[in-house]
């Protein structure tokens, strides 16, 4: 199957808005009602699409902490019924599921149960040492389950050099950029920078460039009001989240006037750079 490319990768302005999910069963937080876990992300889904936002990720972010490997059956089933809900209201969205902290798996079942378009996979190939312990790619396994499954059309967008997170040994970016790409199918490349939004390193998008210059690279945290028109002309997307929040805190629920602030200023200098193209 070919692999996305940079002028496709999915919603208008190559933007997307977390829903950052309250707490699911089976998890130390959880406060015992889904249904008050799907009110809230349809609320929050329904304050950024107002706004604008024409792709979502759907994350369990309130079930820290995180399992290493595969989530329990019944957070799949909840994740599959909030995405489901979301895609019954606005089908036209961009959906990618993220279901932590690593379960590739579990999120390509939410994927092709619910109708989301991707996954996002924090560790896709190689190692990485994290707060779960070391985390390994199952690239191989993902993808020979998805054309199990038949859902092929669920793509991958995996990060390279993930936050909360150390690599078992160095190796340069281009290289990673590249084994994610080519090696792993990867159909496009998560920047983060070291801590849920925290600000990623822009001098890393030329290096991935350089490693796979065809892949499709979103900046995947820190993007804020005053740094959406930079990133703007770096990559080719970018998933915004804590910026959105109350406080400017991750899993805080959305504050529309942060969110209109943001889509504004990341949209203004996409249009800004597409007439510049077009003269």
């Amino acid at each position: 199957m070919q692999l996305l490319q940079r002028e496709n990768i999915g919603p208008a302005h190559g933007l997307w808005g977390m829903l950052h999910l309250r707490p699911l069963p089976g998890s130390p937080d959880f406060a015992g009602s889904v249904e008050q876990v799907l009110d809230v992300a349809l609320s929050d889904a329904e304050f950024l699409t107002e706004v604008g936002f024409q792709g979502l990720v759907v994350e369990n972010f309130g079930d820290r902490p995180f399992l290493p490997g595969p989530v329990e059956p019944v957070t799949v089933a909840a994740m599959a019924r909030v995405t489901a809900a979301v895609r019954g209201r606005w089908p036209g969205l961009h959906l990618i599921i993220n279901c932590l902290r690593n379960d590739a798996m579990g999120g390509m079942a939410v994927a092709a149960a619910a109708g989301a378009d991707a996954i996002r996979v924090n560790v896709h190939c190689g190692a990485m040492v994290t707060d779960q312990g070391i985390l390994s790619g199952q690239a191989g396994q993902t993808l020979r389950t998805r054309r199990a499954w038949s859902a092929e059309k669920v793509r991958i967008f995996a990060d390279i050099a993930v936050k909360h997170a150390a690599p078992v040994t160095e190796r340069p970016m281009a290289v990673e950029a590249a084994d994610l790409r080519y090696r792993g199918a990867a159909d496009a490349l998560l920047l983060t920078g070291e801590a849920t939004g925290s600000g990623a390193d822009p001098d890393r998008v030329a290096q991935i460039r350089d490693g796979a210059p065809d892949a499709p690279v979103v900046v995947a945290s820190g993007v804020d009001e005053q740094s959406a028109a930079a990133w703007a002309g770096l990559v080719d997307g970018a998933i915004v989240g804590s910026s959105l929040m109350h406080g400017g805190l991750a899993g805080g629920g959305v504050d529309p006037d942060r969110a209109v602030r943001v889509f504004a200023a990341w949209t203004e200098a996409r249009g800004k750079l597409q007439r510049k193209d077009d003269i």
